[in-house]
């Protein structure tokens, strides 16, 4: 290919692992540094990327580079950390002269088609997480084993009814209220003795720590606008589950009565 066609190729080798990055929930700062290291080893020294929570700006232009100009936009979504790990070091190892503009295109689509965890295993190590926070916040053994039931259920409601059916709101208030009453439900006919331990434990399930935790690192490294974003949607998602659970109880008060002790 010519010069002109090279610089264009590179621009948007750089915008399609940028792409990658923000889309599974890397820190704009990441993305960023990715996208100028990958333009700056190829030659394209006026590349210039505007990067915010859910879409990319690009261009590139002087008097010797061709024009160009891109706008991407991302969707918010929870996120492949291990997706992020492999754009990183590949961007590391273009840096370092192993691959050619065609190989990384390629390394790029590999990365793509990268397997993610198989279901029984996010299912199994749910629950096996919730028991270890059950017992970090003081439960007992009993308490440990509901909690491990309980996030084996909502890890099994999440992957077939919340991320298939529900929109993020609709699937946090879902996943508040479903966690609340399966926890009510081993504390009455189960092993479960400690209800707001069980509760607290199975609802980490449903925490988007990792975008409140990105939101606060933005935030930080002065990207304010993104990082606000961010902890906004993190904060909405709290506040959802918070009214799932707080929905339930009414719900067990009105056809039980009296109080959750």
């Amino acid at each position: 290919m010519d010069e002109r066609e090279r610089k264009l190729a590179v621009m948007e080798l750089a915008m399609e692992a940028g792409q990658l990055l923000l889309e599974n929930g890397a820190e704009i700062s990441r993305v960023s540094e990715t996208m100028q290291r990958i333009c700056r080893h190829y030659g394209v020294e006026s590349a210039s990327f505007f990067t915010l929570t859910n879409g990319i700006l690009a261009s590139s232009g002087s008097d010797a580079d061709p024009l160009y100009a891109k706008v991407s936009y991302i969707p918010v979504n929870s996120g492949r950390l291990d997706w992020v790990c492999a754009v990183n070091q590949l961007s590391r190892e273009i840096e370092s002269g192993c691959y050619t503009i065609v190989q990384a295109k390629e390394a790029l689509r590999q990365i793509r088609r990268m397997p993610g965890k198989k279901t029984g295993s996010t299912i199994a190590a749910s629950a096996i997480a919730v028991a270890a926070f059950s017992l970090m916040f003081g439960g007992s053994w009993a308490d440990c084993l509901a909690s491990a039931f309980a996030g084996l259920f909502t890890q099994i409601f999440v992957i077939y009814v919340s991320n298939r059916y529900l929109s993020r709101i609709v699937g946090k208030l879902a996943g508040g209220a479903f966690v609340t009453f399966v926890c009510l439900l081993l504390q009455n006919f189960g092993p479960g003795q400690n209800l707001s331990n069980m509760i607290i434990s199975t609802l980490m399930v449903l925490i988007p720590g990792v975008s409140f935790v990105n939101g606060i690192r933005d935030i930080a490294s002065s990207d304010y606008l993104s990082g606000a974003v961010r902890v906004l949607d993190a904060l909405l998602g709290f506040a959802c589950i918070a009214i799932g659970v707080a929905f339930c109880f009414m719900i067990y008060n009105r056809v039980f009565g009296g109080m959750i002790l």
